[in-house]
């Protein structure tokens, strides 16, 4: 970390942001907390202990955690309602993405354009130095020979040491500008047992808490039961790859590429094999499944290409890895941008890749790239 720096820190309410928080202080840093309500997902209103979780976020168990976590450690605390611009932003972009017929990342487009965007722009005008959060991840700000910041060659953004909880690929849509205004504290923490383990010497209550895995804004899980009330019954037909019906939908927006749960078929495939969605077109209203080998691919375009390695230059073909979920498994590949688009030809197949899904390149545990998945073949 820089040293000695004023440093806002997001508060979530769980033990990564509080240890994250507890660490820059104990750097020496003058550190602020805020918690971001982004939306009022209040299934309840009543108050849970703190090594326990309402589904998703936004609820007051995690604010009132998130404040209890600034006290416990020292720090100033505010609460911002951002919830009208969330909704405006994310959720809105959320529902026009299905709508088009794409599977968006609603936390790549949250931290894009809500979460961080929000924070940069109140800490500078606050006259902080960084924004500070939980996320595993690292940056790296490479120096010259003099020992300063080489201009030539931007603040870099690295895979987390732990593997498993990295979460790099969620933080590879920022800007160069944000990256480097950002601190990772627990970038370098092997996993999430000892954040737990630091947590517990701290004495913060949260030290247990459960993680939270759904999408923030439905909390239940059930992705088609809120588009469908958002978004209205749209009946049309499921066709298999021949082109025969085979079934009915109520809304052809509310599938994605590679799904097989929930298709509602009334008898199974002639081979008795399991289907999938292998295309959805929402302009004509149509679900199309057949067997898992028509899903796979080894082209893949992305749009909204952000190229973060000035220093490795992107025209031509070169070799890196790609990652196509959050914590899916690195895949060999040959990558380029050209036309307007990030393309890459994969080493090996790959399936269910959905249009609107991230795609980001690394070079072993740097962060090269990212774009947005608009074509597979």
């Amino acid at each position: 970390m820089i040293a000695y720096v004023k440093v806002l820190a997001a508060m979530s309410g769980g033990v990564d942001s509080a240890v994250a928080a507890a660490r820059a202080v104990e750097a020496g840093h003058e550190v602020s907390a805020v918690y971001l309500a982004l939306h009022n997902n209040l299934a309840s209103t009543e108050m849970l202990d703190p090594t326990q979780r309402q589904a998703g976020c936004g609820n007051p168990q995690d604010a009132a955690d998130a404040a209890a976590n600034s006290e416990k450690i020292g720090i100033p605390f505010e609460q911002w309602d951002y919830a009208a611009e969330f909704s405006q932003i994310v959720i809105a972009d959320f529902l026009a993405q299905y709508e088009a017929g794409y599977t968006p990342n609603p936390c790549i487009r949250c931290n894009q354009t809500v979460k961080f965007a929000v924070l940069f722009d109140y800490a500078r005008i606050r006259g902080f130095d960084a924004v500070l959060t939980g996320h595993y991840a690292r940056t790296i700000a490479p120096q010259a020979a003099d020992g300063r910041a080489d201009a030539a060659v931007p603040t870099q953004l690295w895979r987390g040491q732990a593997f498993e909880k990295d979460q790099s690929y969620v933080l590879a849509g920022l800007s160069q500008e944000m990256l480097a205004f950002s601190m990772f504290p627990l970038g370098d923490m092997p996993d999430k047992d000892a954040v737990r383990a630091e947590a517990a010497a701290r004495g913060l209550a949260v030290a247990n808490k459960p993680d939270s895995f759904d999408i923030c804004f439905i909390p239940d899980g059930d992705t088609q039961g809120f588009l469908r009330t958002r978004l209205g019954e749209r009946p049309g037909l499921v066709v298999d790859e021949t082109g025969q019906t085979v079934g009915e939908h109520r809304g052809a927006y509310a599938y994605t590429i590679g799904q097989r749960k929930g298709l509602g078929l009334g008898r199974p495939a002639a081979d008795g094999r399991p289907r999938y969605v292998i295309d959805v077109n929402v302009k004509e209203n149509i679900v199309t499944v057949g067997p898992k080998e028509l899903l796979q691919t080894r082209k893949i375009w992305a749009d909204q290409p952000l190229w973060h390695a000035t220093d490795i230059p992107c025209v031509d073909w070169i070799p890196a890895q790609v990652q196509v979920r959050a914590h899916g498994r690195p895949l060999a590949a040959q990558v380029r941008i050209a036309d307007g688009r990030l393309q890459v030809e994969l080493n090996e197949k790959l399936g269910a890749l959905a249009r609107g899904q991230s795609v980001v390149v690394y070079r072993d545990d740097r962060v090269l790239g990212h774009g947005v998945i608009s074509k597979t073949e």
